[in-house]
């Protein structure tokens, strides 16, 4: 189990010092799909590279830690102060714009041989290659060409090829399907859903599309303005939401079968330069009273009975309804999604 021990991530810039993610905490169950939504700049890219451990300048963790849930060679736990050590062995990384990371001077084949802890033996390596990329899909050709004579689809393949190869026990995806038509997002999807269940590894998903969190992942965090806003069970979440920015969000989308017109969430996020009193989703709230504008809520666990917990932050004397008037978007094998999968 991995667990975030509220990470405060801070960027240092000429006009002063800003928190991207603030005060996060969460304990992320092995062996599961986890996705993270939200809006624009809330944060989740930066949250994906803390757990990473790709901490540069301007980047700063100020406070807070991870702990990965596993040792090193030593004995030593592992980190987010010595989680380096572990790149591409137990956790790999699918960045934005993967498509765009490959070296494109450089042949595919050659680019797996000359991957960081690849074995030095480099016909063992690509005997094993070969191997490796028939189940993703690729053909064996694919290992001879320059990355600009492949698809989008096949370049999102090999990346995830190279994020796999080693079995790591954690994957990071960041918006995996960004750019790619719906069927290729689709066969994307499902290639990650496979390889977790072969695996038996925990993945991250960094994604705007509720879609595909509701179609792939078992548990989600919702972020808003650097926090988390929500924290639990997929199924659960999409069912009966718990905060008012998750249930607004849900209710945007679009259900089969149901003509309505749609209705967006009014107003932008607040600044993080800006003044942070309160509920940071207050402003653009229908249900805020005062004390959401003046007082921030913790973050704390609902349904306790419930397995797993929902958690969100509330003020203690705050109440909610359960109805949020909207039916979330169909999910099974008529989308050619394996039902099967989606829940431990």
């Amino acid at each position: 189990m991995i667990r975030l021990n509220n990470v405060v991530v801070t960027y240092r810039t000429s006009r002063g010092s800003i928190n991207a993610v603030d005060g996060v905490s969460l304990e992320i169950p092995d062996g599961c799909i986890v996705g993270i939504a939200g809006e624009s700049g809330c944060g989740k890219s930066t949250l994906m590279k803390l757990i990473y451990g790709d901490v540069t300048s301007p980047m700063t963790l100020s406070s807070g830690s991870i702990d990965y849930g596993f040792e090193n060679e030593k004995g030593a736990r592992i980190t987010s102060a010595n989680i380096r050590e572990q790149w591409f062995k137990r956790i790999s990384y699918v960045p934005q714009s993967s498509m765009n990371s490959l070296n494109p001077v450089a042949r595919v084949g050659t680019q797996f041989i000359d991957f960081p802890g690849a074995d030095p033996d480099k016909k063992r390596v690509m005997e094993k290659v070969r191997g490796y990329i028939g189940k993703l899909g690729l053909p064996v050709e694919t290992l001879d060409a320059y990355p600009h004579q492949l698809s989008g689809g096949m370049r999102q393949r090999v990346m995830i090829a190279l994020a796999t190869f080693f079995q790591p026990e954690l994957i990071l995806a960041d918006e995996p399907t960004t750019a790619l038509d719906v069927v290729v997002q689709k066969e994307i999807l499902l290639l990650l859903m496979d390889l977790q269940e072969q695996m038996k590894n925990t993945i991250l998903i960094v994604s705007h599309d509720m879609g595909v969190h509701y179609q792939t992942t078992h548990r989600m965090l919702i972020m808003y303005a650097a926090k988390a806003a929500e924290y639990g069970d997929s199924e659960k979440i999409f069912r009966d939401p718990l905060h008012p920015y998750t249930r607004m969000l849900i209710s945007s989308l679009p259900t089969i079968g149901d003509d309505r017109a749609r209705q967006g969430i009014p107003g932008t996020p607040p600044s993080l330069w800006g003044d942070l009193t309160g509920c940071r989703f207050a402003a653009r709230c229908p249900l805020a009273t005062d004390k959401c504008r003046a007082e921030e809520p913790a973050f704390v666990e609902h349904r306790p009975a419930s397995s797993p917990p929902v958690t969100m932050p509330v003020p203690k004397s705050s109440s909610r309804g359960t109805d949020n008037g909207s039916n979330p978007p169909h999910r099974g094998p008529e989308q050619g999604l394996p039902a099967g999968q989606f829940h431990p």
